[in-house]
């Protein structure tokens, strides 16, 4: 039996019947790890006897029949996140040797679920866009997409069941569509970014990284909720592993502004996949009320980023990488009066797309422009994304296409607001029909 290719929930099954332990299923991937690393480099820390205790620890657990939700689960974690028995550097020079004294809080829940923290991803610097040493194990030549690459990677390569990411821009799903895994953002608001290196305020999402619906619902039931901490959390939401999807499903395969940005083998597959489904699909227009999307995304985001950076820029100049000083002075000169038409623009787009949802379960849509650039200098265009990060809306990269050279394009699926369980269900439902 090939341990890595063992889904997170049938690993879990396993360990409860006393058919696998903890430490034989760390073990098998530390392995690959050995085997891999140097040639993907998924990894800017791992220790593995830091991994293998956890998993004793794990171990004991099970027969002291205290076992936690993700009980001897290994999971890995991009390295904006603070780990308090691990380096947490942001990717940047100026942190180098950064020790953190106490954990994130998702990385608490992790924890406190039983979690093995397996080691820290490698991420772009302060997940921007300055690329690390990470390839796409699909292809080496090729980039893994940023700032998750590390994560994304590392679960594509199945050196990980599970791996923990963020998405301002197009992090998480841009990365999953490069590599051929699922990577899940929730809704806004619904995991902490305490403990986490923060780009924007109203942007950054926290996701998931896996290689089935089901381990992503898994983690989802931990990390999605309430921390009194992060301001923007709902202290109301509660994540439900159970959907109320109705039966016949109504989705709408929406182009999008950006639509002209994309490679014509991604529009051509995406095309081809809505003409051929048996899902109900119809073809909409978002509206006027769309047009300039993007260009209010990169206006909030450039704005924050010379705020959440804007001190390293003064003070360490010397240590960031041309690519992200060119990021922070694009927002330098970003005015308070269109950060905050850019912000209204926003609410109009957020209210429309409501009315969307009235009538469709779900949005179909692109995960990227196209295939994974070959150019590790580029971490792939997030303009497919951006927009729908700054609405907060659940998204979903499920890899359903191909480009021209075979390698993965992502789909991405979208629901309403506060509907992770329906998304994943309804992702199950797509993917059972390829």
């Amino acid at each position: 039996m090939n341990l890595i290719k063992i889904s997170a929930v049938n690993a879990l099954e396993m360990m409860k019947r006393g058919e696998l332990t903890s430490e034989e299923y760390v073990n098998a991937f530390l392995e690959h790890i050995k085997a891999r690393e140097s040639e993907v480099g998924a990894w800017i820390f791992l220790d593995p006897e830091l991994a293998l205790e956890q998993a004793r620890h794990a171990d004991k657990r099970w027969k002291e029949k205290t076992p936690g939700i993700l009980n001897g689960l290994p999971i890995g974690i991009k390295d904006i996140i603070d780990t308090k028995d691990m380096p947490t550097e942001n990717g940047s020079l100026i942190h180098k040797g950064r020790r953190p004294s106490e954990d994130a809080h998702l990385v608490k829940l992790l924890r406190d679920a039983g979690a093995v923290i397996m080691g820290k991803c490698v991420t772009t610097e302060f997940a921007l866009s300055a690329p690390g040493k990470t390839k796409n194990p699909k292809d080496l030549e090729c980039t893994p997409g940023g700032s998750s690459s590390g994560s994304a990677a590392a679960v594509s390569d199945y050196m990980i069941p599970l791996a923990i990411g963020s998405q301002t821009g197009g992090s998480v799903l841009r990365p999953a569509s490069f590599t051929g895994v699922l990577g899940l953002k929730p809704t806004f608001g619904t995991i902490s970014r305490s403990g986490m290196s923060p780009i924007s305020e109203r942007l950054d999402h926290p996701g998931i990284y896996a290689n089935s619906t089901d381990d992503i619902k898994l983690v989802a039931s931990v990390i999605l909720s309430y921390d009194k901490k992060d301001l923007d959390m709902d202290s109301n939401y509660n994540f439900k592993t159970k959907s109320r999807i109705k039966s016949p499903l109504k989705f709408a395969f929406v182009k999008g502004p950006v639509w002209g940005s994309g490679d014509e083998d991604m529009k051509e597959a995406i095309q081809k996949y809505v003409n051929d489904t048996h899902l109900d699909v119809t073809s909409i227009e978002l509206g006027d009320d769309f047009k300039e999307a993007a260009k209010c995304h990169e206006i909030i985001m450039n704005g924050s980023i010379s705020k959440s950076l804007g001190n390293y820029y003064k003070t360490n100049k010397s240590k960031l990488h041309p690519f992200t000083l060119n990021r922070i002075e694009a927002g330098i000169s970003v005015s308070a009066k269109s950060y905050i038409e850019a912000i209204e623009k926003g609410k109009k787009m957020k209210q429309a797309l409501s009315e969307i949802f009235e009538k469709f379960d779900a949005i179909i849509t692109p995960a990227a422009p196209g295939q994974a650039p070959r150019d590790l200098l580029n971490t792939g265009n997030a303009i497919f994304n951006g927009y729908w990060t700054m609405l907060g809306v659940p998204a979903i990269s499920l890899p359903l296409l191909k480009g021209k050279d075979d390698l993965p394009i992502g789909v991405q699926i979208i629901t309403s607001w506060n509907k992770e369980a329906e998304l994943l269900d309804i992702s199950n439902i797509i993917l059972s029909q390829t």
